[in-house]
This record gives structure tokens, C-alpha cells and sequence, in this order.
């Protein structure tokens, strides 16, 4: 995901009472598919004058990923940046993009078995939505992902990875954390510094990635996720 420089932002519904936290990132982990990607590719390509040609070969990158792409935000602002553009075209476009978040020029699916799973562990953990993205249309995608109340707090602009540093940072002593998403280092990285759980799913290959678990998918992942639920 591309990071944001502004503070970040909370919403939510209140905290639970008790010590254990699931931290979920958003695009790539709860967020599925190319949509958003592309949306952003195509916001790019059109600022450069190469819609088509941009969107293209950005398909190409996401067919074929390798270790230097974090994502596939990254894979888009890598082509740009060596088309020439700067980082306030990619901000413009990024933002123009995230407008189409959850329609049909940027859809996104939820993985199988999330919604469920929340609602069971939800007396068993804070579910905390933890994302670099900007609060736009959020709420709205995760209505369309059937996920709508289902997180007790969200933080958008969180800026990670310095920015999720900081959250652990704030948390008291005893809280057990898994932290899930699909980028090592701005994900789980700063968890796993810290001691806490990761969980990995899918993703762009990283080889320095060391997590707790490690899932292609997330319903592969839900029986790790049980049995730290319950410990």
C-alpha cells in the first residue's frame, strides 16, 4: 500500500475489555482483488498520457511479481516513477482512485469466511482495522464486503510501518496481539519486532518475511487464528 504522510485517523465502536487484539490490514488482506490497483494504474497512465499502455504493462508486473515489489501499489508507483512522474501526480491519481474504491471501477471481494470468523472472535478479541489508505469510501467498501461493524476500532492513514510501531507502542504491557495482512514490512514487521504474532497471507514474495503463520488465503489461516484465539 502506499503510505500517507497525514495523521492518522480512528473510527469505531468501542473497546472490548479484553487483552487480546487482531490487527487486519485492509487492501490486499480483508480488501481482495486487482480492482483498486488497476483503478490506480489507470488514473496514472491517464496523468502520463498512456492510459491503455500503463494499465498493460502494469498487468504484466502483477502477473509476474519478484521480491523488489512490495505490492501492487508499489509495482504502479515504480512504472510511474520511471516514466517520469513525481510524487504529486501519484498522489493525485492515488487519491482520484481511492474515490472508486467498492465500484465497479475498482471492485473488491472479501476473502471466504472472514465475515463469520469475526463475529465468533469478536468476544475474544478487539478486531482493529489498521490501514495506510485514507479514509475514503472505506465505510462504503466495507459495506460491500458484508464486513460493515464488524471492527471495533479503524485507523486509516496510519502510515505504516512507523505508524503501526506506534500503535503497539500505545497499547497496555499485557496485551497479546496478532497482527494479519498481506506485506511483511509494513504489516507485521513492526508486530513481530515487538514480539507479537504475525500472521502472513499471500502477498508479493518477501525473503526476509518471517511470521507466526503463513496462509495463501485467509480460510486456510482461520484454524491458526482459533487456536490463538484460545489459548
Amino acid at each position: 500500500m502506499l503510505d500517507e504522510a497525514s495523521a492518522c485517523t480512528e473510527s469505531g465502536r468501542g473497546k472490548n475489555t479484553v487483552n487480546s487484539l487482531l490487527l487486519f490490514d485492509f487492501d490486499g488482506t480483508i480488501a481482495l482483488g486487482d480492482g483498486p490497483v488497476l483503478a490506480y494504474a489507470s488514473q496514472v497512465g491517464a496523468a502520463l498520457g498512456d492510459r491503455d499502455g500503463f494499465v498493460d504493462a502494469l498487468r504484466e508486473v502483477l502477473s509476474s511479481a519478484d521480491g523488489e515489489v512490495l505490492d501492487g501499489y508499489d509495482a504502479v508507483r515504480r512504472a510511474a516513477v520511471a516514466r517520469g512522474a513525481d510524487s504529486r501526480l501519484l498522489s493525485r491519481a492515488y487519491l482520484a482512485s481511492r474515490t472508486q474504491l467498492a465500484t465497479a471501477d475498482a471492485p473488491v471481494d472479501a476473502p471466504d469466511g472472514l465475515a463469520d470468523f469475526l463475529r465468533a472472535a469478536a468476544p475474544l478479541a478487539e478486531l482493529v482495522l489498521v490501514t495506510n489508505a485514507p479514509a475514503i469510501r472505506i465505510d462504503e467498501a466495507l459495506d460491500a464486503l458484508g464486513l460493515a461493524g464488524l471492527f471495533t476500532r479503524i485507523v486509516t492513514s496510519a502510515g505504516k510501518p512507523a505508524g503501526l510501531d506506534a500503535f503497539l507502542a500505545a497499547l497496555p504491557a499485557d496485551t497479546r496481539v496478532l497482527s494479519i495482512g498481506d506485506i511483511w514490512h509494513n504489516d507485521l514487521a513492526p508486530a513481530h519486532a515487538r514480539g507479537h504474532a504475525t500472521a502472513l497471507i499471500g502477498g508479493f514474495p518477501d525473503p526476509a518475511a518471517t511470521p507466526t503463520y503463513r496462509a495463501a488465503d485467509f480460510a486456510t489461516l482461520i484454524p491458526q487464528l482459533d487456536a490463538w484465539l484460545r489459548p
